[in-house]
């Protein structure tokens, strides 16, 4: 049962990865309908005695194997154009966090509240308390408020990079001298973990991301908080 799990899709964390999850299992259905289809017929072919020496060509079967397949087409199609726009809409954003990828760490800031600003180092193996995941767990994690729409500005200063958080379905990549930016909205509290998805250098596997989502008041305790100790 672990394999599986390993091999599917993380619980979604937002409404696009929910939508991103459904338009998976969309498009899968399509291919074993069109494998199971392909298959029977195959194996019709192999054990039937029909024959037919004298068959050249058949317009009928040639238009019905050349429209079905782009109507198969244009219902995996139309899904995809439909999140492509709705990934990079931004709606009204009420936070704003800024990204910067360095070899190999994270730096984050809070535009919207002036004296936050962090790093983020991953946490070695030797220092991890129990429960926390290996090469993931990060000493200052990314503080994002749920049920509030949240847009990320990405950059780079050196190479390029990739933040990536799959419970999220965000991938944007950070590049220097150039801002990107994704939109989501967080609809449940947890800890969400990603890594870079760049081959950014030596350290690449060792720059995670964790994303912590929790209520507004305990966000807004949180902000307060780091604003103190600065």
């Amino acid at each position: 049962m672990a394999t599986w799990s390993a091999l599917s899709l993380q619980d979604a964390a937002s409404p696009m990865m929910e939508q991103l999850i459904f338009f998976h299992d969309h498009a899968m259905v399509v291919l074993i309908l069109i494998t199971t289809s392909v298959g029977l017929m195959l194996a019709s072919m192999f054990f039937n005695k029909l024959t037919n020496r004298l068959l050249l060509e058949h317009q009928t079967i040639e238009t019905i194997w050349t429209i079905i397949p782009a109507i198969i087409l244009i219902f995996i199609a139309l899904p995809s154009l439909r999140l492509l726009y709705l990934l990079d809409e931004v709606n009204n954003p009420s936070v704003t966090l800024l990204t910067i990828g360095h070899q190999w760490y994270w730096s984050y800031e809070y535009p919207d509240f002036c004296q936050v600003k962090f790093d983020s180092y991953m946490i070695k193996t030797e220092d991890i308390t129990l429960g926390s995941p290996r090469l993931l767990e990060v000493d200052n994690r990314v503080v994002l408020p749920m049920n509030t729409q949240t847009r990320v500005l990405v950059s780079a200063a050196d190479v390029i990079h990739s933040w990536t958080v799959p419970a999220l379905g965000v991938k944007v990549d950070a590049v220097p001298g150039r801002l990107n930016q994704i939109n989501f909205q967080i609809n449940r509290p947890g800890l969400f973990y990603g890594q870079c998805s760049e081959i950014c250098g030596a350290n690449h596997s060792f720059m995670p991301i964790v994303v912590e989502s929790v209520p507004t008041k305990h966000f807004l305790d949180w902000v307060n908080s780091m604003s103190e100790s600065d």
